[in-house]
């Protein structure tokens, strides 16, 4: 099985953050979000994972090397495609028709997920979903009385579903997928502007194709700041036994933790309080702080911080008051230079 991965998405709704390091890539709980995506597919698919390909945008090498790193950790081959422009979902796909072949698990790099997988092999194919207050900002899907999908509706304006496709997906053939695909494009037939996967699905469909639903427990956004932090702290319980020890590279002197955080290598926790639900990158600095439910990346210093609901980028200072802030890579924000 392949695990193909369209993240070439500027992340443009976390903003600072994104400006210098593509949104996939932003640590929750000290992994990146597409490490942590491909990692949860491959555990729960209980299947050998032959490729892993990554769609991205103009990344730089340094960002390919650690991607092909991820997939060589799961023994996986790591290959990479770019998407250079922004012309949809379907043809994001399209610009890794190279690896296309065989049953494949479509995942977009902007969600992590906690769900029971189960890999339909009765069906053409399994579409995850999870029911929302407000479809409209969603492609949704339709069901008919045997719970197969009729339907895929692309941000409907009037409500004809709940059930929200989470951006993962399930095809046993790759190639009868790609046909679409090329279909669409060939023709050009889009959606607002941009090429749509919803729109191949439903061809599928119509020439009698079978998708059934996968349902999550949890679908956790990353798409803006609050979205993110969120998610961290959802990760952190989650997975708060992995948590539980802190290296012993960490000098925590007179401050007290409160579970679940991370916590990187080489962190000094000096006079502080930390958490719950925080992580710490590595090489960060926090003194006479008081920090919860926030996200900080490596290399920060933080001094006479009171931050809730936070999230600061790598090698940036922040010396403060009591506040939540986003705070990207390399800056400086002090309110206590002037008592001084």
């Amino acid at each position: 099985m392949k695990i193909i991965v369209p993240m070439a998405g500027r992340g443009s709704r976390l903003r600072p953050h994104t400006l210098t390091v593509p949104k996939p890539l932003i640590p929750i709980g000290g992994k990146p979000i597409v490490q942590r995506l491909v990692e949860d597919i491959a555990k729960v698919a209980n299947e050998k994972i032959d490729e892993i390909a990554f769609i991205i945008g103009d990344f730089g090498k340094e960002v390919e090397d650690s991607l092909i790193k991820i997939a060589e950790n799961l023994g996986a081959k790591g290959s990479i495609y770019t998407q250079d422009e922004p012309l949809g979902t379907a043809h994001a796909i399209k610009c890794a028709e190279q690896s296309m072949i065989g049953d494949v698990v479509i995942a977009f790099a902007d969600t992590l997920f906690r769900a029971d997988f189960q890999l339909d092999k009765n069906s053409d194919g399994v579409i995850w979903v999870k029911k929302v207050a407000d479809p409209s900002a969603f492609g949704v899907v339709k069901l008919d009385s045997y719970g197969f999908i009729t339907d895929f509706v692309e941000k409907p304006k009037e409500f004809v579903s709940d059930l929200a496709i989470i951006g993962i997906y399930y095809f046993q053939s790759a190639e009868k997928l790609m046909s679409e695909i090329n279909y669409i494009m060939d023709n050009n037939i889009m959606v607002s502007g941009e090429y749509q996967l919803t729109t191949a699905l439903d061809n599928l469909r119509d020439k009698g194709a079978k998708f059934t639903l996968g349902k999550v427990d949890d679908w956790m956004d990353c798409g803006n700041k609050n979205a993110t932090v969120e998610t961290n702290g959802k990760i952190l319980n989650y997975e708060k036994e992995e948590f539980a020890n802190y290296p012993t590279s960490s000098k925590i002197i007179n401050s007290l933790i409160i579970p679940p955080c991370f916590i990187g290598e080489n962190v000094e926790i000096i006079n502080s309080k930390i958490g719950p639900f925080v992580s710490l990158g590595n090489g960060t600095k926090i003194y006479d702080s008081n920090i919860e439910n926030s996200l900080i990346q490596e290399k920060t210093k933080i001094d006479h911080g009171n931050l809730s609901n936070s999230m600061i980028g790598n090698h940036a200072e922040y010396y403060g008051v009591s506040r939540e802030i986003s705070l990207g890579d390399y800056s400086v924000l002090d309110f206590l230079s002037k008592d001084k």
